[in-house]
Parts: C-alpha cells; sequence; structure tokens
C-alpha cells in the first residue's frame, strides 16, 4: 500500500476568535530533522503562547501539545496526518493568544483547521522507499560509474578515496537489484554495501 507526503512546505494563518493560529506543514526526512524544525519554529516565534506539533515518520512518529489541555493539539493534528495517509511530514501550529478561550472542543476545532487548510496548499505525492548504498570500484572504473549515475539521475551524495574510489548513493529501493546489476557490468570487483 502506497504511502504518502508532501511536495513542499505550506504556512497558513488563522484568525479564531482573537487568537491567531499559524499551520505549517513540511516534509520531514526524520524525527530528528522534525526537531531541529520546531526549534527553529520557537526561536522565531518567542513571543508564541504555544507552538503544538505532530510528525508522522514511521516508527518515529510523535506530537505535543506544548502546555495545551492535554489531547487538544498534537493528537487532533497527528489524526489529519493519519487521514490523508501521509508520512515523512511534520505540522506545527503556532498559536498567540487573543484573550478568549475556545474550550476543549475549540481547541480541538482550531488545531485540526489549520493543519487541514495549510495541507490544501502544497501537493500530495507518492512516497518512494529510497536506499543508500556505499560503492567502492577501481579509479579506472570511477568515471563510467559517475557517467551512469548521472544517466540515471540517481543523487551522489558523498565520495572519498582510499584504495578505491568510493561513491554513496540514494536511489529507489525498488532499483536497487538492478543497479547492483548494472554497477557489476561497468567494474566486476565493485564492492556495494547497502547502508540504509
Amino acid at each position: 500500500m502506497p504511502t504518502f507526503t508532501i511536495a513542499a512546505r505550506a504556512e497558513i494563518e488563522l484568525d479564531i476568535r482573537k487568537s491567531r493560529f499559524i499551520g505549517i506543514v513540511m516534509p520531514v526526512a526524520g524525527r530528528e530533522a522534525a526537531i531541529q524544525e520546531v526549534e527553529r519554529m520557537r526561536d522565531a516565534h518567542r513571543g508564541a503562547t504555544h507552538v503544538c506539533w505532530a510528525l508522522m515518520a514511521g516508527g518515529h512518529s510523535g506530537m505535543s501539545d506544548d502546555g495545551e489541555p492535554s489531547g487538544t493539539a498534537g493528537r487532533p493534528m497527528l489524526e489529519v496526518l493519519r487521514h490523508h495517509e501521509l508520512d515523512g511530514v511534520l505540522a506545527m501550529v503556532v498559536r498567540y493568544y487573543g484573550g478568549i478561550k475556545l474550550g476543549a472542543g475549540g481547541l480541538v476545532r482550531a488545531y485540526t483547521d489549520a493543519v487541514a487548510t495549510a495541507l490544501k496548499h502544497t501537493e500530495r505525492i507518492e512516497r518512494v522507499q529510497q536506499a543508500e548504498v556505499d560503492i567502492g570500484v577501481s579509479y579506472a572504473a570511477e568515471p563510467q560509474l559517475r557517467h551512469w549515475l548521472a544517466q540515471h539521475k540517481y543523487e551522489l551524495l558523498d565520495s572519498r578515496h582510499d584504495t578505491l574510489a568510493h561513491l554513496r548513493l540514494r536511489l529507489p529501493a525498488a532499483e536497487l537489484g538492478q543497479a547492483e546489476e548494472a554497477i557489476r557490468r561497468i567494474a566486476s570487483n565493485a564492492s556495494i554495501k547497502r547502508i540504509i
């Protein structure tokens, strides 16, 4: 069953009974990247009352009500992401309190609406599982391997040189078997090690 992510970051603003809600959704690589984004948002909005968030990232999902009554922010935001079958997506809502209490139901609606509205401003795309591999080849085979990588538009993440030329690349996991065969045609003694 396919999972989906979003194509790009989107940000919206809602005013609900004098409170300002800034809804942000963005694709993220994982929990560590998501926590960094939440901290950046806290720094950017030091005067905000709350910076609540929800993350769908496989086994590393999470959420925070950030001081709102338990279950009124993080959980509803997470449910919106689940409803849209998203993974690798961080949702944040920054709230500036306007002086009028919304009650538990009002908070749930406000946080849900902020995330749902932000999602309307970005495209949902199918998420392709990626693999990272380290390829070691002789120096003589490196130019041909680099040419093959460019032809297939695989992402070169890093290169290093010791007794062999090592290229670290990212490619769709479903293409890994075919890629290994092609690399062995280029350099029969290539060492291929899957990292992720």
